[in-house]
């Protein structure tokens, strides 16, 4: 599990820390972390419909803000809630683009142990860093 809940960072809301190599696989954990606060068993979660996601941004911390933001709202506009199954990070000419599919299914309460309604992602202290082992980026949701 490429990432961590945090728990002396906020009071009212939730943060982690997710990690990868590549920004591919951080923006995948950050991803599966976000979703995980919504469901208890990732596993529950059947790739039944697809979503193609096409983001850019001259920030990497905003292009991950707003790929965040859109599983959120395809879980509010949609009941669907989404998994990352492939994700591509290009940067030209000073814009970074996100090309991703995302996978899953409507919610079921029946089928899937729901957890928090995670309302927003927030940019208190929201980064993306590069460290010697990869990536890493600081997360508060709001819930």
């Amino acid at each position: 599990m490429p990432y961590k809940y945090l728990d002396d960072i906020a009071i009212a809301d939730v943060a982690f820390e997710a990690w990868g190599t590549t920004l591919e696989e951080l923006f995948t954990a950050a991803a599966e972390a976000t979703m995980n606060l919504m469901v208890a068993d990732l596993a529950t979660i059947a790739s039944r419909e697809k979503r193609k996601i096409e983001l850019e941004d001259e920030s990497l911390d905003l292009l991950l803000f707003n790929l965040l933001q859109e599983l959120i709202f395809y879980k509010d506009a949609e009941r669907l809630l989404l998994r990352m199954e492939k994700v591509q990070l290009k940067q030209i000419d000073g814009v970074f683009r996100l090309e991703a599919e995302a996978c899953g299914e409507e919610i079921d309460p029946s089928k899937h142990q729901l957890g928090v309604d995670v309302k927003a992602i927030t940019l208190h202290r929201f980064q993306v860093k590069k460290t010697p082992e990869g990536w890493q980026a600081d997360v508060i949701v709001d819930v």
